[in-house]
């Protein structure tokens, strides 16, 4: 009976040691995400590789003028969708700062949270003890001619896209992306994995944010997107790492 209380224990702390690895903690994903980014080196194969395992197709977004690069995007919920990024084959390649082209598979690249004062945002990073840099203005134009419009706010250590890549204020004359995306999907589970769990969560607080994080090594982003035809579940991890 002793021997197997102790086996029982050192069962459970392993279990507690060592979390499942799996999709989806049962925690509400956070409502100030924007969007999230899945990297990829071709658009229209970006967009097949969504639609045949959420039967979601995504719509053509537009052009970033000098950033090399275009999208399409998926409603994800409210104030919020799946933005598929890829190089623009129309401007150079030098543009391409992410290097989509060398991306083997189509991959979590990043994500983005939405704010109604960016001014106010920066303030409050700042007194929290994070480095910002200045925010600027940005836009593009969709392909019915309307353009969209926003200031946007980077992290200057997002350490390794763990963070938001970065904060935007959508400007009040444009819809937000997520208006008149394709309908179908959501945004289930949204996890950040890392070894340095008491770091993060004490950054995360300090951006105002509620997002999980799983003490588990590689650090990863872990997102699952759940459509009519299945679960599309994605990582920032190396087509070629472990899982």
């Amino acid at each position: 009976m002793r021997n197997a209380r102790r086996d029982f224990l050192v069962a459970v702390g392993a279990a507690l040691a060592f979390p499942k690895l799996s999709y989806g903690q049962g925690t509400q994903v956070s409502s100030l995400i924007d969007h999230i980014i899945l990297g990829c080196n071709d658009l229209a194969k970006g967009v097949d590789f969504v639609s045949t395992r959420t039967g979601v197709q995504a719509v053509f977004g537009g052009v970033h003028p000098g950033g090399g690069t275009r999208n399409a995007l998926i409603r994800l919920g409210e104030r919020r969708y799946l933005e598929i990024l890829a190089p623009d084959p129309d401007q150079p390649s030098v543009a391409d700062s992410l290097n989509l082209r060398a991306l083997p598979a189509p991959r979590l690249i990043g994500w983005a949270v939405h704010t109604d004062n960016i001014e106010e945002t920066e303030r409050r990073l700042r007194a929290g003890g994070l480095e910002v840099l200045d925010a600027k203005a940005g836009s593009r134009r969709r392909p019915d001619g309307r353009l969209l419009s926003w200031r946007i706010m980077y992290l200057k250590d997002n350490m390794n896209g763990l963070l938001p890549l970065f904060f935007v204020e959508w400007d009040a004359a444009s819809p937000h992306p997520s208006v008149d995306a394709p309908r179908g999907c959501d945004l289930t589970t949204f996890e950040i994995w890392a070894p340095n769990r008491v770091d993060i969560t004490r950054r995360l607080d300090i951006l105002g944010l509620n997002t999980p994080v799983i003490a588990a090594s590689p650090p990863h982003l872990r997102v699952a997107i759940s459509g009519p035809k299945g679960k599309l579940e994605l990582s920032s991890l190396d087509a070629a790492s472990p899982s």
